[in-house]
């Protein structure tokens, strides 16, 4: 999963196997307990693969994912039928309505995947992203002219963003995916999505608590220097995580107080830490100290692994994983650009990219499987 470098192939036969997986027949079946009256319409099964269909071909819209399904005879085969964008359109409202079954199907995936692949989930990243809205924020209709006094997306919202590459740092218009990612297997584990206005340190707990509820214990959270603050690391540390964050330049950085203790002999030597008794222990480099060594309590200035040691930054540069999950959910399964509006739209579909993701990482992983038994 981690050595993916190139985008997956795609083809019908591929959208059969997931169709035919677990996870989304029991889907298909949930969905099709909804219908109760009015006329039959397409099959639930040939809509469920239509989303899958838009995240695997990496296509923003309904209406090229319909068009692609109308040209291509092996898709056409095995959804049975060509639904039409106005099916697509009615079917992403039910699944708007039963998020529930959604969720449940996104569940029973991740649960199979750690079964599995039982070294995921042992290290997570977390990171937040942008996501531009499909609108116009700006606060004026025109330069000089009237202000704006209706917005195409009343939900979006304006917020920063990191520079990136040749794009420059600044403020954007739209949403934000926040994502908790295994740094082994490069895979999504929890994530949210919010306005572009939402801090993100306060969204961590909540991420944590999603991994946990789906069976996941990491040793370690890797984040960066933005979730350099106090209720991050007691985030952590309650639920028996060990936080890896580089220090801000806070007053007390500078005043010096997170340097390593030290005396007449030197710097003070990290002797190794408890994480039950919550502290790190420094020991004297000459042992001429009475006493030789001192136990200090975990905290933000002084974590359990020292950001001074090798084993803090061999942690941290595994940080990358978020990023590069979010640069391939992107470019290579069709997470931009947003072409809907609406924060609840817009969940939808990332929850459906993100499950086409993993739905096809437990196809791999399944007949990796498969091929070590033979």
């Amino acid at each position: 999963m981690a050595d993916q470098t190139v985008p997956l192939p795609r083809d019908a036969q591929q959208i059969a196997r997931l169709l035919d997986s677990v996870a989304i027949v029991e889907l298909i079946a949930k969905l099709n307990e909804t219908r109760w009256t009015g006329r039959p319409g397409y099959p639930i099964r040939a809509m469920v693969g239509m989303a899958l269909v838009k995240s695997l071909y990496v296509l923003p819209t309904w209406t090229r994912t319909a068009r692609l399904v109308a040209d291509h005879k092996g898709l056409r085969d095995v959804l049975g039928c060509s639904p039409s964008v106005y099916a697509c359109y009615r079917f992403a409202e039910k699944l708007r309505q039963y998020d529930d079954l959604l969720g449940d199907c996104i569940e029973f995936v991740i649960t199979a995947l750690r079964v599995e692949l039982p070294e995921m989930g042992a290290t997570v990243a977390i990171d937040g992203s942008d996501l531009p809205a499909y609108a116009n924020g700006q606060r004026f209709v025109s330069r000089g002219g009237a202000e704006r006094k209706r917005f195409s997306d009343p939900d979006a919202s304006w917020g920063h963003r990191s520079a990136i590459s040749t794009r420059k740092g600044g403020g954007f218009y739209g949403y934000k995916i926040h994502a908790a990612v295994c740094t082994t297997t490069g895979l999504p584990l929890a994530w949210e999505v919010r306005t572009a206005k939402d801090a993100e340190a306060p969204i961590v707990p909540g991420l944590l608590d999603s991994i946990a509820a789906r069976g996941f214990r990491p040793d370690y959270a890797v984040l960066d220097r933005g979730y350099d603050v106090a209720p991050v690391y007691d985030a952590c540390t309650s639920r028996d995580i060990r936080p890896i964050i580089p220090l801000r330049e806070t007053p007390f950085v500078k005043q010096g107080k997170a340097a390593p203790p030290k005396c007449e002999h030197g710097v003070w030597s990290f002797a190794g830490s408890d994480a039950k008794r919550g502290a790190s222990k420094w020991r004297c480099p000459t042992r001429e100290c009475s006493p030789a060594s001192v136990w200090l309590n975990a905290d933000r200035l002084h974590p359990l692994v020292p950001r001074t040691t090798a084993r803090f930054k061999a942690l941290y540069h595994q940080r990358g994983a978020v990023e590069r999950e979010f640069g391939y959910l992107k470019h290579e399964w069709a997470l931009l650009p947003l072409r809907i509006r609406q924060i609840q739209r817009v969940k939808l579909h990332v929850d459906l990219t993100i499950l086409g993701r993993l739905a096809v990482a437990l196809d791999k992983a399944h007949g990796a499987s498969s091929e070590v038994a033979a």
